[in-house]
């Protein structure tokens, strides 16, 4: 009867294991659905705010959106703004003609973080001021803080409750005691 026992919690943990390391990203979570200016675009003229709509609310906490231009630097100005679906940042006139990029990370309703970018071209040059460098964090030896892969802390939590398991059925009968 153990050994059947034994059989059953062994496979029961390696399906556990392998449907959750299997599955896929939920898709669930809140998706960009229009920008202005909208991604791809050329525009001529500079506009003042650059935004991103998205098929649902936001969570307003801890919202990041920068504007980085052809010369990388940062085009945007102050704090990225929640409203409802939309995130919004303060932008100015822009500078040299080319491309530039939006870089947006919120947090979804559900709670889960959403990040992305999209891009617009500018065809006329401005007269704005740009800020600082894009790239001053990785030149001053900064870091991102990517983190380690949710995939190893299930494996360590999967491989740690296997373990503990089988101690607990198992570890103290290969000894008898005198």
């Amino acid at each position: 009867m153990s050994r059947k026992l034994l059989a059953g919690l062994i496979t029961g943990l390696l399906v556990t294991g392998f449907a959750l390391l299997g599955g896929g990203v939920a898709s669930a979570h809140s998706s960009p659905v229009s920008s202005s200016p909208e991604n791809g675009s050329s525009i001529d003229t500079s506009p003042a705010t650059v935004s991103i709509t998205f098929n649902e609310n936001l969570q307003p906490a801890y919202p990041s959106m920068t504007v980085t231009g052809p010369d990388h630097n940062l085009w945007s100005k102050g704090q990225p703004k929640v409203d409802g679906p939309t995130i919004s940042i303060e932008v100015g006139e822009l500078g040299p003609v080319g491309e530039y990029t939006i870089a947006y990370r919120v947090t979804s309703a559900d709670g889960h973080p959403v990040s992305g970018k999209r891009t617009f071209t500018l065809t006329k040059a401005g007269n704005g001021t740009p800020g600082p460098r894009s790239d001053a964090n990785a030149k001053s030896g900064g870091s991102d803080g990517g983190g380690v892969p949710l995939w190893i802390f299930i494996v360590g939590a999967v491989v740690l409750f296997g373990g503990g398991l089988a101690f607990a059925l198992f570890g103290g009968r290969g000894k008898q005691r005198r």
